[in-house]
């Protein structure tokens, strides 16, 4: 297939110690890439990780060339808003992926997100794991009914337009999320829901693929009790002020 002129993807992978994963990740992004034919990049913007992701991520850009593997290092640990704001200031792309780095979202997904983007114009194409085939594997009980009351919740105050609010693997137009991100003020992990709110509020039209979402193989999950008070507080300020 010949690439396809028009539409240039930058993928965004925020990284924090994920030297095991980044090189699995990137290998199967670009594997992706190069059988749809899509012109892409992938951004990686690592927070200081003090477990070496910079130096794998050097290995890989060695490999794959400085076109594909672009190197956006920040100094410390300055979050995922910010870092996605860091990482469009980089990207030439007109189309923006942002996914996790750590193998819980699969890049087989993108094809799908890419082709109904196309189809129905959409400014936002989410990545859901409560509608059609999509679902979550490796998670506890616990873990689950928070997401899911987090998600709940979500549809109930803010009513979205989106099944999955809390998610973090979407392709968005590039200027309609430097629009976004502009007015997003939430952190962490209300980030994603208030993206998806405004988006919502301001008229884009936003698309939904069913994908499954794989608990973290390699390394710590960053989800904890602050990040769910931090969800809470995030969803009443949103719902007080859209």
């Amino acid at each position: 297939m010949g690439k396809d002129n028009a539409n240039k993807y930058s993928v965004l992978l925020p990284t924090y110690n994920e030297r095991e994963n980044l090189p699995i990740i990137i290998w199967l992004l670009v594997k992706h890439f190069n059988k749809s034919g899509h012109d892409y990049e992938i951004i990686i913007i690592d927070d200081g990780s003090p477990d070496g992701t910079l130096e794998v991520a050097k290995q890989l850009q060695g490999i794959y060339g400085s076109d594909k593997i672009v190197l956006r290092p920040r100094p410390s640990k300055l979050g995922l808003g910010t870092a996605y704001v860091h990482g469009i200031k980089h990207a030439t792309g007109n189309f923006i992926i942002i996914m996790d780095a750590d193998l819980s979202h699969h890049p087989k997904f993108i094809s799908q997100f890419i082709e109904l983007q196309k189809k129905g114009d959409f400014d936002v194409v989410s990545g859901t794991r409560y509608r059609g085939s999509g679902g979550v594997y490796g998670w506890d009980v616990k873990r689950k009914l928070i997401s899911r009351g987090a998600n709940y919740l979500t549809q109930v105050l803010l009513r979205p337009g989106a099944s999955d609010t809390t998610g973090s693997f979407r392709l968005y137009k590039r200027v309609v999320l430097e629009r976004l991100v502009q007015s997003c003020v939430s952190k962490g992990y209300v980030f994603q829901m208030e993206m998806i709110v405004r988006a919502r509020s301001l008229g884009y039209s936003i698309g939904e693929v069913p994908i499954t979402f794989v608990d973290r193989v390699y390394g710590e999950s960053k989800m904890g009790g602050s990040e769910i008070i931090q969800f809470v507080k995030g969803l009443l300020f949103l719902f007080a002020t859209i």
